[in-house]
């Protein structure tokens, strides 16, 4: 597994949301530490700020320079939640240079996660909210389709709802956004009915999910929704939001996942990919805020992926609303018919 970081992580401060905090940037390397200890192959890779052509292209240019500027002059506020300050703009940049190289290495057939803040997936073309500035994995997916990939997809498991991420991408049928998330929960978005307009549509897959889920309701969107679509999309890079707040002891989430569960997520997917012939995933780090939760939640997903064993889910029916998902994505999707 390649893991891309860099100190600079650490210098982010957002004075409205003090559980954004740096020490979740050496929380979560301890993570990648704990998998080395238990002789799991890592390699430790620095990161480059992103391409701005990159950048560019699923962010307005007037909103990026805004940030940059406003960074420069000692910081801002860009919504109740999200507030930055001087160099918060560069570490927002090698966030999002951090998954580009983790797209690249995954288009290589090289496993990677990173390991970088503030999280990204609320982010959308011209605005930032929910602690993120730039969206991260909109940028590494957009950098892998200028490499030649022509299908890219995004599962976001992290507890919120990837607002940005489903906006940039809503009428774009060359990266297909998949979700489970927490609702009724912020950001509000998410809803089985939101499956992408114009070219786009099918190609937005949202399960919302109450409050208190376990790994068995986790396992039914995996084998009912999000494993079928992506054996029939096939994409040539698959990116993961792994936000970590679904952990039963995260501050913000509501969830009852536990630390193992996102080990059996990652290894669900490697598993997937190698059946499909397709590169190996590339992970990018998103929310998670207890601490503890998230050092044994990344130390998992670096076990799932490089040595579990895909677990033996299936999918009977009688969830509810992984059958509304499946009933408003079956016309564009023979899988779920």
């Amino acid at each position: 597994m390649r893991v891309y970081s860099d100190p600079a992580s650490e210098r982010h401060v957002n004075d409205l949301a003090r559980v954004e905090a740096p020490e979740r940037f050496p929380a979560a390397l301890a993570g990648v530490e704990a998998a080395e200890k238990a002789g799991l192959p890592v390699e430790h890779l620095s990161c480059e700020p992103a391409a701005e052509e990159a950048v560019f292209v699923v962010h307005d240019r007037n909103y990026v320079e805004s940030l940059r500027e406003m960074s420069a002059a000692g910081g801002g506020y860009l919504s109740l939640d999200t507030s930055f300050g001087v160099g918060s703009f560069d570490v927002a940049m090698l966030a999002s240079g951090a998954a580009c190289s983790a797209a690249e290495s995954a288009l290589s057939g090289e496993m990677a996660l990173t390991i970088a803040r503030p999280p990204g997936h609320h982010a959308g073309r011209d605005y930032g909210m929910g602690f993120c500035l730039l969206n991260h994995v909109a940028v590494a997916a957009a950098h892998a389709r200028s490499l030649g990939a022509e299908r890219v997809a995004v599962l976001d498991w992290d507890v919120h709802h990837g607002n940005g991420t489903q906006d940039i991408f809503y009428a774009d049928d060359g990266v297909l956004y998949l979700s489970t998330h927490q609702s009724p929960f912020y950001p509000g978005t998410g809803a089985v009915r939101e499956v992408g307009e114009g070219e786009g549509r099918g190609f937005t897959a949202n399960v919302p999910l109450p409050a208190g889920s376990d790994e068995d309701v986790y396992a039914a969107a995996f084998a009912g929704v999000f494993l079928p679509v992506l054996r029939e999309y096939r994409p040539e890079l698959l990116i993961v939001s792994a936000g970590y707040d679904a952990h039963a002891d995260d501050l913000l989430g509501g969830m009852s996942l536990e630390a193992g569960s996102f080990g059996r997520f990652a290894a669900a997917l490697v598993s997937l990919v190698r059946e499909i012939g397709v590169p190996t995933p590339a992970f990018v780090m998103e929310g998670g805020y207890d601490l503890g939760a998230l050092t044994d939640s990344v130390a998992a997903t670096i076990e799932g992926a490089e040595r579990g064993s895909s677990p033996e889910w299936g999918y009977s029916g009688g969830v509810k609303t992984i059958e509304e998902t499946r009933k408003a994505l079956a016309p564009f999707w023979r899988s779920l018919r």
